[in-house]
């Protein structure tokens, strides 16, 4: 019994320092770990028994460029109006992310995102928001808890690209979300390659930026069509330690209305 008490106690003292670490790690990866290479990447797909490496069979071009297309008509798109900056203009893959998508836009019509900050910015990589609490600890689905990713080998975390954020911990995806802002970067590249990545995708973030060690490890349900420049100079005002803009960048609301 004491034996028992004692593997408990362990069990729950690794369990708080998991949550901890989670909420406090101040680096470009905290709520977004990157990947350092692709061997455990090209697992992401239930339905992949082979032992081809799925990644380097995908035509990065064609995907690319159906993935930074403009919407067509009639298409659900949502508009985020952030006070004092403008509105970013966004499309959807419902097809590929049905239940990260629905999370979004349920929650925006709900007004769910109306004055939220956009808690977390950093020059070269992404914006996050969608967090009540502003602290990047809070935020829940529409569903009450947490849900997976939804990951799809042609949809890459481009310059641009719309993900849901989420911790280390399985099905903790709830509110936040974040816009990828970084450009093409030579290092980022050569990091790449030494990593696995096929030269096909490498090739394709010379044109589209991003950042790529979040490929296939979130949710991209959405990209960027109008409004780039307003995510540009979210991502370079002035914060604290902590990534936090010294003044708040507000969502005054976001709009979902049809693509015309």
């Amino acid at each position: 019994m004491k034996k028992l008490k004692m593997w408990i106690g362990i069990v729950l003292i690794l369990a708080i320092m998991l949550v901890v670490l989670t909420g406090c790690a101040n680096k470009k990866e905290e709520n977004i770990t990157s990947a350092n290479n692709l061997s455990e990447v090209n697992k992401v797909s239930e339905n992949n028994t082979s032992s081809e490496r799925v990644v380097d069979t995908v035509d990065y071009k064609a995907a690319a460029e159906k993935q930074m297309a403009m919407p067509n008509v009639g298409d659900t798109v949502a508009i985020l109006h952030i006070k004092n900056y403008g509105d970013v203009k966004v499309k959807f893959f419902p097809e590929i992310a049905p239940k990260a998508v629905e999370n979004f836009t349920t929650h925006a019509k709900e007004g769910y995102y109306d004055g939220l900050t956009f808690h977390r910015v950093i020059n070269e990589f992404m914006i996050q928001g969608g967090d009540p609490e502003g602290t990047g600890m809070g935020g829940e689905s529409i569903w009450g808890e947490g849900f997976g990713t939804e990951l799809d080998y042609e949809l890459v975390p481009y310059r641009g690209s719309l993900c849901m954020a989420m911790s280390s911990l399985p099905n903790s995806i709830g509110s936040q979300f974040f816009i990828t802002q970084a450009h093409y970067d030579e290092a980022q590249a050569s990091y790449l390659k030494q990593g696995g990545y096929p030269e096909k995708l490498i090739e394709e973030y010379k044109t589209q930026g991003g950042y790529l060690s979040l490929y296939l490890q979130y949710t991209v349900f959405g990209q960027v069509y109008e409004g780039i420049e307003v995510v540009d100079k979210i991502a370079g005002v002035e914060k604290d330690s902590n990534d936090k803009p010294l003044e708040d960048v507000i969502i005054e609301s976001i709009e979902v209305t049809e693509y015309k």
